[in-house]
């Protein structure tokens, strides 16, 4: 059978740039960076004392932006959210705001047809950590009977299919800094193969925990340049020394292409490709050889030229393994359409928001849709002095400013621990 067409009719984001999509994609295209000291715990023992938090965040009030609730869908909400970890917060709250953007209404006849993909990469932590302290100080007795639901990854996805009645697919992928990404290509697989004909996708998290903290700081994996913290995330800088933590979610509404066009749904772009692959290798392969799979796999799938990508938004942690296997394995995939003075753009948005782990890759499908909505490539901040094994390549990486630029397809970029390695592709329409 042909696969179905899928397109993005609504996103939602909560990030360390912004809470709405507006905000956020403002930021990061003037490279105003969301990154400073850590606010949600002690962190002055800690080698890495910066992060990208969200800021101004209350999950109700966020909720309800824009709806005028009844007092008592107010308290019912309220009272649901003190029992949850603030990823599912998170997800919630840039789902529902995907789901509202979309104007799509879930119906008695078309409910099991409208599903929910969202994971995260770590999940519950925040919760994990206090139940075990009241644990170990106060006995089992006292360890509330919502511990379970409050922080299992899955309840990202149960929650939003319960709040919004949606009774199709109902999946948790997890798999590090893929999560969101491979949840979005999941959700894209299961329309264009009938199984859904809409579907909520993407990923949150909630790291910036003294345990996550402490194990990144133990791994010598984060940047230490505290008393910098605008200038601390710097992908293919020669100055890097590590990525950052950072906390959030960004979701995708997906549906059918006829199914939302039936509907008369404003289309902000369609999703055409998507690659897998695994390292095989150790817990990051310095080759990037995984990374060019994913991204071949991703165009195959799109029935696409390399030359016919315009633009990359890159994983590009600001870690030097990372950034230089990448850049190689883009180098190899886009070969001299990489190197043409008017060929491929290629980016890291994290040197603004930092890295959101489970959550990036949503995020980052949110800004390569910006991208070509508005024709604008988002810069690669900080980057003064490129990694000489990064230059050779001769790739443009858009250094500290937004240029403008006519973009038809747009590659997101994904990697995660374990080898696990996804990457999407979306066109204009």
């Amino acid at each position: 059978m042909s696969k179905r067409r899928v397109v993005v009719t609504g996103m939602g984001i909560v990030s360390p740039v912004g809470n709405d999509v507006a905000t956020a994609w403002n930021n990061v295209v003037n490279g105003v960076s969301g990154i400073g000291p850590v606010t949600a715990f002690d962190a002055s023992a800690y080698a890495t004392r910066i992060a990208g938090e969200v800021q101004g965040f209350d999950p109700v009030t966020a909720y309800f932006q824009g709806v005028n609730a009844p007092e008592d869908e107010l308290r019912s909400i309220g009272k649901d959210f003190k029992r949850m970890d603030p990823f599912i917060h998170y997800g919630i709250v840039a789902g529902t705001h995907a789901f509202r953007q979309s104007g799509l209404v879930v119906t008695d006849e078309n409910a099991g047809r409208i599903g929910v993909a969202a994971g995260a990469g770590i999940g519950g932590l925040h919760t994990i950590e206090a139940t075990a302290i009241e644990l170990a100080e106060k006995g089992p007795r006292k360890v509330s009977p919502f511990y379970v639901p409050s922080s299992i990854i899955n309840m990202i996805a149960g929650n939003l299919s319960i709040y919004h009645g949606m009774k199709g697919p109902n999946i948790a992928l997890v798999s590090a800094c893929t999560t969101a990404a491979h949840n979005i290509g999941m959700a894209m697989r299961l329309i264009q193969y009938g199984d859904a004909d809409a579907m909520l996708a993407g990923g949150a998290e909630f790291a910036t925990t003294p345990t996550a903290m402490a194990g990144f700081c133990s791994a010598k994996a984060m940047s230490t340049r505290n008393d910098d913290p605008k200038h601390a995330s710097r992908p293919w800088d020669t100055g890097r020394d590590g990525f950052l933590l950072s906390n959030g979610a960004g979701m995708l509404m997906l549906e059918e292409y006829e199914f939302a066009k039936a509907r008369g749904a404003n289309i902000l772009a369609e999703i055409i490709g998507f690659g897998m692959s695994g390292d095989a290798y150790h817990i990051t392969a310095p080759s990037g050889d995984g990374a060019e799979l994913a991204m071949r796999n991703a165009l195959h799938d799109a029935h696409l030229d390399a030359s016919g990508v315009q633009y990359v938004n890159a994983h590009g942690t600001s870690t030097p393994v990372g950034d230089r296997g990448e850049a190689r394995a883009i180098a190899n995939v886009f070969g001299d359409h990489a190197k043409a003075k008017d060929g491929l753009k290629v980016s890291s948005t994290k040197s603004v928001t930092g890295h959101l782990l489970g959550a990036a890759g949503g995020v980052e499908a949110i800004f390569s849709v910006m991208a070509l909505r508005d024709g604008v490539i988002p810069p690669t901040m900080n980057l003064v002095d490129v990694d000489p094994e990064v230059a050779v390549l001769g790739l443009d990486l858009v250094p500290n400013e937004a240029r403008q630029a006519k973009l038809d397809v747009v590659v997101s970029n994904s990697f995660g621990f374990g080898g696990t390695n996804g990457t999407l592709a979306f066109k204009r329409v």
